[in-house]
């Protein structure tokens, strides 16, 4: 069973979140939105929108990729009932990015309780960094299921879970389109609209700002816009009339840019700082749900919505959490421990419990050993620069040496209590592989296939409670 959900602030102040027009939906942008209850609010009349999104991800990624989805459903709902005015969450499935490193893999906590990562293949290093709505899934996703059916433990959401990914991802998908299915099985029911940001349709929809965009240079030198050329999705420099790929040197006119546009838009994405902009053009958006990397790199967007005539939307954290087992409860309740206590380097906790350990007149005779040595040897110090100050470094080494002795046993003493406290280590390293997988923030490693398999759907009505409290404070 979950003990608890604790929430981990993002430490970002919310923008100031913007009356906003409502409007309607054009046509080619709601024929990018998945079917289910949001997109039947999109289509329904003259809205506003509140908005998230993340690249595609094998099995939905990390959790904070459901996070971020459940804040926008949240305060959708919040500013809705605040303002009598329909307002619908929707995520951007960012099947433009070609990061396929780090979309390939998923984690998930093992039968061991380790962290296990199951992938779908690697790319070759040469091959061409194609968007990932352009990568397959195929064959490899049958060995992919297999594998993560193999590394969760038997429990009573694991049918449940297995059924819903093998539904989502197929072979005849590609990575982007499965993605999207996933969350739209997952969330659509929540009113969440699930927006296949590479869809042709959605594409010409945001064709007139990228355009317009081809014309400004960031502070980098290049363009806002990529285009999809021989080795992939490719940043365009300015180069007199023209446009050059970075990567691979492709030159294109704007006549030529201005073609792709109209036959083939696909080939034509955002940057990040873009993205933004064209997001608020599409959908009458008053907000947009980030985390900590996204808080610090979107105010970058001014320039471009003020240059373009885009009403920009407000910036807001989303909620971030933690989900705490009842068998890590305990241990953490056992040893008078918090979660932030596993954010250290692995073995310093253990270290520092059994330290702790030490009967206390030999922690105190250690102690006051080293106190000893220091001041025996500040006196020789003294008396020996009187004589012969060249000799001031033979002293202080001598001085280390001595303290590295004492600690020395120290250190020998506190191993030998780690040897025998072995169930206390292992206790330990459990609850950090769950906490701390990585070394890294639970959120931002393991999938929520991973926690769904062992507690069933009744999880995401606990976090989505949390995230609701998150979303009642202004």
């Amino acid at each position: 069973m979950i003990s608890r959900i604790l929430s981990t602030p993002i430490a970002a102040a919310r923008g100031t979140i913007p009356a906003g027009t409502p409007r309607r939906i054009t046509a080619d942008v709601l024929s990018a939105v998945l079917p289910g209850p949001g997109r039947d609010r999109l289509g329904s009349g003259e809205v506003l929108a509140v908005t998230t999104g993340q690249q595609p991800a094998l099995f939905t990624g990390p959790l904070y990729t459901v996070y971020k989805a459940l804040s926008a459903v949240a305060l959708a709902g919040r500013l809705e009932r605040e303002r009598g005015i329909p307002v619908v969450p929707v995520f951007w499935v960012a099947g433009d990015d070609h990061d396929f490193a780090e979309a390939n893999h998923a984690w998930v906590l093992g039968r061991d309780g380790e962290p296990a990562q199951i992938t779908l293949r690697d790319r070759p290093h040469d091959a061409p960094q194609l968007p990932l709505f352009r990568e397959p899934l195929g064959p490899d996703i049958a060995t992919a299921l297999a594998a993560l059916d193999t590394a969760l433990p038997d429990s009573e959401g694991k049918l449940d879970v297995r059924r819903w990914l093998e539904a989502s991802y197929r072979a005849e998908l590609n990575l982007a389109d499965a993605s999207a299915e996933a969350l739209n099985r997952l969330l659509g029911g929540k009113g969440l609209a699930i927006f296949r940001a590479h869809d042709p349709a959605a594409k010409r929809a945001a064709v007139p700002w990228l355009l317009r965009a081809l014309d400004l240079t960031l502070e980098d030198g290049l363009s806002p816009v990529l285009v999809e050329g021989r080795l992939g999705r490719d940043r365009l420099r300015r180069d007199d009339s023209d446009f050059v790929t970075r990567r691979s040197g492709e030159r294109f006119t704007r006549s030529q840019l201005e073609k792709i546009a109209a036959a083939t838009p696909e080939r034509l994405s955002p940057n990040v700082l873009l993205r933004p902009v064209i997001e608020a053009a599409l959908f009458p958006t008053v907000a947009y749900v980030g985390g900590p990397g996204e808080m610090e790199y979107l105010p970058e967007s001014a320039a471009l919505f003020s240059t373009l005539g885009v009403t920009p939307q407000a910036h807001v954290p989303r909620w971030s959490g933690l989900i705490i087992e009842a068998r890590i409860d305990k241990v953490l309740t056992k040893h008078r421990l918090t979660p932030a206590d596993f954010n250290g380097q692995p073995g310093a906790l253990e270290t520092r419990i059994a330290k702790a350990e030490l009967p206390l007149p030999l922690a105190a005779s250690l102690q006051e050993l080293r106190e000893d040595v220091e001041a025996r040897f500040a006196r020789i110090s003294g008396e020996v620069l009187q004589i012969d100050p060249t000799l001031e470094r033979t002293v202080e080494a001598a001085r280390n040496a001595a303290l590295a002795r004492t600690n020395e046993i120290e250190r020998k003493l506190v191993a030998s209590l780690k040897r025998t406290r072995g169930t206390m280590v292992s206790q330990l390293a459990r609850a950090r592989a769950a906490l701390a997988p990585l070394g890294k923030p639970q959120e931002r490693v393991v999938t929520v296939a991973s926690f769904l398999a062992r507690y069933g759907g009744s999880l995401l009505d606990e976090i989505e409670q949390e995230v609701a409290r998150w979303a009642a404070s202004p």
